[in-house]
């Protein structure tokens, strides 16, 4: 029977629930939790996915990948992970040879992640790869080949798709409970202070764009549910900023979809005060998330009123989203072609904001 979604539903935060994986997924009690080894101990890794191993139920952090033995044997300490289980960049392949590690999550800069992706795979392991995927169409398609080839899971980091406020205004706006977009459009930027490895294409891959203009991108796909057919775009720089010497800052781009929707995002390196946020007119109410995809403090409201919203860790429920699909076998919600879709678009983007013109997007 098809359910029904009301707006009534939807302000009371039905909607959230119906688009959760853990639904989903199977209490199995007892069950041996999966295990994940990190691959880069940065900050993200350090501040954000690594804590959050104490709120998964299916997934258990047990090994250590790094470049740097000081973190490893802090971290490692800290974490109470086995002397065996902590590799460099140099010895990572002897992972073929540890059965505790059942998964490899990837979180270094972009343009490494092909080659972290591709050994890990070649080493049995299935791979969680954090986003952007990677710098060109080319290196995301060796990444899924090389996963594929060794019959292993790949999952792109897309924690939003995952967080209870994201999942609850996919189902408002998708549900046709506020009836049929008008207009939409995303925005996110912030300040980004110098001396970063974002600002250095070899490593980033790109600039604003690659890093926190694709989370407009995406909200605007996963919101309407729609992949674009074409794109327009405008890059600009400020005259004389040293941050902006390899790579872009301000990319303000149009996505024409099937339906005949026109999606506006925009993405910045030098915007202060920064934005994070979504807004989709429809026939029936305005869904406003403000922030949007925050790494806490989501807000969402419906012409004004918040929408009640059960909060969720959404770094563990990727986590173990991924830890669900290693045991059944099964398709993740983020894999490999979700993160080659959003590259694709935004060379296309990249094409535009150099040529001026409208770029055609291949089926």
């Amino acid at each position: 029977m098809k359910e029904t979604i009301t707006r009534k539903d939807v302000l009371l935060g039905m909607g959230a629930a119906a688009l959760s994986p853990w639904t989903f997924w199977r209490q199995t009690g007892a069950s041996k939790p999966v295990g994940w080894a990190v691959l880069g101990l940065g900050g993200y890794c350090t501040y954000e996915i690594m804590p959050s191993f104490k709120s998964c139920e299916h997934s258990k952090l047990v090994g250590l990948i790094s470049g740097h033995p000081d973190k490893l044997t802090r971290l490692g300490d800290q974490y109470g992970i086995a002397s065996a289980n902590r590799y460099t960049y140099d010895t990572m392949d002897e992972i073929r040879h540890n059965p505790e590690i059942d998964v490899v999550y990837v979180i270094t800069p972009p343009a490494t992640h092909p080659t972290f992706v591709v050994r890990a795979a070649a080493a049995g392991k299935h791979v969680c790869s954090e986003k952007p995927m990677a710098p060109t169409v080319a290196d995301c398609k060796k990444m899924i080949d090389a996963c594929k080839k060794a019959g292993r899971l790949l999952q792109i980091g897309y924690r939003c798709h995952y967080e209870a406020h994201n999942l609850a205004a996919i189902r408002a706006v998708r549900s046709g409970a506020l009836g049929k977009i008008k207009s939409i459009h995303s925005d996110h930027g912030f300040d980004m202070g110098p001396g970063t490895w974002r600002t250095q294409r070899a490593l980033s891959g790109g600039g604003s764009m690659m890093d926190i203009g694709i989370y407009s991108l995406n909200a605007l796909r996963y919101l309407t549910g729609e992949e674009p057919v074409s794109v327009k775009a405008k890059i600009t720089n400020p005259p004389n900023d040293p941050r902006f010497v390899d790579c872009e800052d301000t990319v303000e781009f149009e996505l024409n979809f099937p339906s005949g929707l026109v999606g506006h995002g925009s993405g910045g390196y030098s915007w202060n005060p920064g934005k994070n946020m979504y807004e989709v007119v429809c026939e029936k109410g305005t869904l406003l998330a403000d922030p949007a995809t925050p790494y806490e403090g989501h807000r969402l409201t419906i012409d004004g009123k918040e929408v009640s919203v059960k909060r969720n860790n959404q770094f563990a429920a990727q986590i173990d989203h991924m830890s669900e699909h290693v045991r059944t076998g099964k398709p993740v919600l983020t894999p490999g072609e979700e993160g080659l879709r959003d590259i694709r678009i935004i060379q296309a983007i990249y094409e535009s904001g150099r040529t001026g013109q409208q770029i055609r997007l291949s089926s």
